[in-house]
């Protein structure tokens, strides 16, 4: 009776598995998300104006509040520049500012700007490259907010650097861990 018992319940184990799996596995967008990572290995092969372009209207497409699409994106390709706000830059990269505006209701545009990061970012990694979300070099980034030509009433709220990466590398071997399930996630049933 153990025995049938112990069968029935691994089937289902196996079963419930299988489920779990079919529901990922294969789907793109999923997959993408299960694998993304945030490199550190940028290669001096430039990023193309095509692919800026590409993830601009990712970005352009994020959801925000109301529809208030409270930011501006400047793409900032200067080597030079970019040092000033990122230090560790490679040749090739290129940083994109994202600048909210805060609403006349006083509502800030920190969270949107972080959707529409986040969809830049889905979409660099979707397309070969690499991509990084920064938050500390922002303080730089609006030090030099006339150099970087950023319109008035924006403010800059969060970096992100895109370029191409070293092949080889994958988010198994090359990112940081990521804390147990069982650590962060509670259910309320």
């Amino acid at each position: 009776m153990k025995t049938r018992s112990f069968t029935l319940t691994l089937g289902i184990l196996i079963l419930t598995t299988i489920n779990a799996l079919s529901q990922t596995a294969g789907n793109p967008v999923t997959d993408l998300l299960l694998s993304a990572w945030s490199p550190r290995n940028f290669t001096s092969v430039p990023v193309t104006d095509q692919q800026i372009d590409m993830i601009l209207q990712c970005g352009i497409k994020a959801p925000s509040a109301r529809n208030g699409q409270p930011w501006h994106f400047t793409v900032v390709s200067n080597e030079a520049v970019m040092k000033e706000i990122v230090s560790n830059i490679t040749p090739g990269n290129v940083i994109i500012v994202i600048s909210g505006k805060v609403s006349q209701t006083g509502v800030t545009p920190d969270f949107d700007c972080g959707l529409a990061t986040q969809n830049m970012f889905i979409a660099a990694t979707s397309m070969g490259l690499g991509a990084r979300i920064y938050g500390g070099p922002v303080a730089a980034a609006r030090e030099k907010r006339e150099a970087l030509q950023i319109p008035e009433g924006f403010t800059p709220v969060i970096l992100l650097r895109v370029g191409n990466i070293e092949k080889g590398t994958d988010a198994v071997s090359g990112a940081s861990p990521r804390k147990a399930k069982e650590e962060i996630v509670n259910w309320v049933r």
